[in-house]
């Protein structure tokens, strides 16, 4: 098992993405804290996934104390961190960059890019030297965007949160890089090809699997095999990376 022993972090943990990971972790080793604020949806993944290797707290990633909290609730029950995977963020208002909401972006920015922060600033502290910490960014994070504008912000900042983390945490031998997803089979597409074209999110769905060379949506299980291979030791001297997930969109 490539994370036997191994201890990991999952915000966003009841999401398409996040469950994903936490499942393929959970197949391979590994020992979970799933962080969501979603109280209920913890509760439920948890009695899915019926492990006593898996674990749950409710917490806002904006929050320091609340990020502080999931840390070192870590660190009580499973005795320490190796990975971190700092997976949670909203997608946020779908408009035109001179419509954009002032307190959309707001949220935002606060989710996908203090959330980060905040959990780099609390973790590293407790993580051991050797270990590996995965960043959800977005090709949203690589390019422009006509119309998710405080998104697309928030993935070019993690960015360089990460390679600032990355720079820092090099000599302890800790790895920090970034996933790039294009467009996944989640309830976040629903939610954005319904907002875009409302009397028909079906076309919306087309239009955008014409620009995907391999022509379909990424799996969210298809995200969670390139975390896997970040958080695990086959991918030892790779850090400060974007690691691009999106069935050719970027070519």
């Amino acid at each position: 098992m490539r994370l036997q022993n191994k201890v990991a972090i999952v915000t966003g943990a009841v999401g398409n993405i996040g469950l994903a990971t936490v499942q393929l972790f959970l197949e391979q080793g590994a020992k979970v804290m799933m962080v969501d604020r979603d109280h209920a949806q913890i509760g439920n993944a948890l009695a899915k996934l019926d492990s006593d290797r898996v674990a749950g707290v409710t917490a806002d990633v904006t929050s320091s104390a609340d990020v502080k909290r999931y840390v070192d609730e870590t660190v009580q029950h499973f005795g320490k961190v190796d990975i971190f995977f700092a997976n949670a963020g909203i997608e946020g208002a779908v408009k035109p960059l001179v419509d954009y909401p002032d307190d959309g972006f707001d949220d935002v920015m606060s989710v996908n890019v203090k959330g980060v922060f905040l959990g780099l600033k609390y973790v590293l502290p407790e993580m051991n030297d050797g270990g590996s910490i995965v960043i959800t960014s977005s090709i949203m994070g690589l390019k422009g965007s006509l119309k998710t504008i405080g998104y697309t912000a928030s993935k070019h900042a993690v960015v360089g949160l990460m390679r600032s983390a990355a720079r820092v945490s090099g000599p302890r031998g800790i790895r920090v890089n970034s996933i790039h997803p294009g467009y996944v089979e989640s309830d976040m597409m629903r939610r954005i090809e319904q907002v875009d074209l409302p009397e028909n999110p079906e076309e919306s769905r087309k239009q955008r699997l014409a620009s995907v060379p391999m022509g379909k949506y990424v799996m969210p299980r298809d995200i969670a095999e390139s975390v896997l291979f970040l958080a695990s030791e086959e991918s030892r001297m790779v850090t400060g990376q974007q690691l691009v997930i999106d069935g050719g969109f970027l070519l």
